[in-house]
């Protein structure tokens, strides 16, 4: 005669959570495996399969109900993501868009604290937040070193030979990441005018790729300037390695901190701008404007936010642990500001779509390098940027 085992009260408890909040909702592709092998949500082939370590992990991924909570719980390990994580964020959209009452949180809020306080052992440690007044300089260059002193061998493991940390420019879906990326290079170059003997500013040049390929392939004098010691390092040691030195040039600086007014023909600053802050654009312009030669060209490439879609509000994960201080101005707002500086608007591109097509590929490269990141960088921040890029390619 068999027995019949009776149900572990967490995975019941579990289990009904699942169905009362995500039931109903359209979730695609996405299966729930609990810790005992219960599946939720029984899809043949799923694409993605949430993996709940512990019977605390709901109760860690949901509460409090936002999503820095559900990002955290990830980065320490109460739920792992199997298959294609950006599959998984339909259920984080289900979340979102579900009309929280307080009937409902009353309700979901029991199933959650009948669950086990365990899991949570805070394995990943950042070092210090910045601190001090919003952008200033001192706590924007503790900003930048957060994110970018992480590791140059981090960065190279799945960026592409040019180190290029924006994104590329596709021709096709199905182009290769190099390919893009030097396909975007050019692009900017062209889009610049830029003309032999000019003189390049390059405003958070990053590891020095654009700088490196405006010199060897338009004949410019390059200046390229960061904050983070990191990369200016690598950037200098790639400049030498190529031969550029007497025409390129990188240097740890603040662009506030230039006093070369008419210095410079073209300037150009990629993916800095969400740097900036709202409050200090103006400045960032007015800056710009001085160091420009008359008739000089000014391309800014910076992500946006739109009025159609605010920014929620509450916690972000990735204020927290990704990009801390980064803020998003709209486009109209942006290009006001420029107008206002003096600026005569000649060209506005969007290029999201090319941002989905980049980070996926960033997102495959760095699974396929999962060991040796973990290796270089470790655990968590493997997780953390797993999470962030695809996260980011779901909602580009």
């Amino acid at each position: 005669m068999e027995a019949v085992l009776p149900i572990d009260p967490s995975v019941r408890t579990s289990l009904a959570f699942l169905q009362e909040v995500l039931g109903n909702q359209h979730l695609g592709e996405v299966a729930v495996r609990l810790w005992d092998g219960t599946v939720w949500k029984n899809t043949p082939r799923p694409r993605c399969t949430l993996v709940l370590k512990h019977p605390g992990a709901l109760r860690r991924m949901f509460w409090p109900t936002n999503q820095l909570a559900l990002g955290e719980a990830y980065i320490y390990d109460d739920f792992d993501i199997e298959g294609e994580i950006e599959e998984g964020f339909t259920l984080a959209d289900a979340l979102a868009d579900m009309p929280w009452g307080v009937g409902e949180k009353l309700q979901f809020a029991r199933h959650l604290w009948s669950l086990p306080a365990q899991g949570r052992t805070d394995f990943h440690q950042r070092g210090r937040r910045p601190s001090g007044r919003l952008h200033s300089r001192r706590r924007d260059a503790e900003a930048i070193r957060f994110h970018y002193d992480l590791s140059n061998d981090f960065f190279r493991l799945w960026l592409d030979p040019n180190m290029v940390y924006s994104c590329g420019y596709f021709a096709a879906p199905q182009d290769g990441l190099e390919a893009a990326q030097e396909r975007k290079l050019d692009y900017i170059c062209r889009k610049l005018r830029l003309r032999p003997g000019e003189r390049l500013l390059d405003i958070g040049c990053g590891w020095g790729g654009l700088i490196r390929h405006a010199v060897r392939h338009y004949g410019v004098e390059a200046h390229g300037i960061t904050i983070s010691p990191a990369q200016a390092e690598l950037a200098a040691e790639r400049i030498r390695e190529d031969g550029l030195g007497e025409r390129c040039r990188v240097e740890v600086r603040d662009y506030r901190e230039l006093q070369l007014p008419h210095c410079y023909d073209k300037v150009v600053s990629i993916g800095m701008f969400e740097h900036v802050g709202a409050d200090r654009i103006t400045d960032y312009f007015a800056q710009t404007w001085r160091l420009l030669r008359p008739g000089g060209v000014f391309l800014n490439h910076g992500i946006a936010s739109t009025l159609a879609q605010p920014l929620p509000g509450g916690p972000s994960f990735i204020d927290r642990y990704v990009f801390p201080d980064g803020e998003l101005v709209s486009l109209t707002d942006t290009l006001r500001v420029a107008e206002m500086t003096g600026f005569e608007i000649r060209d506005v591109e969007s290029l999201r779509e090319h941002y989905t097509l980049t980070l996926r590929q960033w997102v495959q490269r760095l699974e396929q390098r999962r060991q040796e990141v973990i290796r270089t960088a470790g655990e968590a921040v493997y997780r953390i940027w797993r999470l962030y890029m695809a996260g980011s390619a779901h909602n580009f």
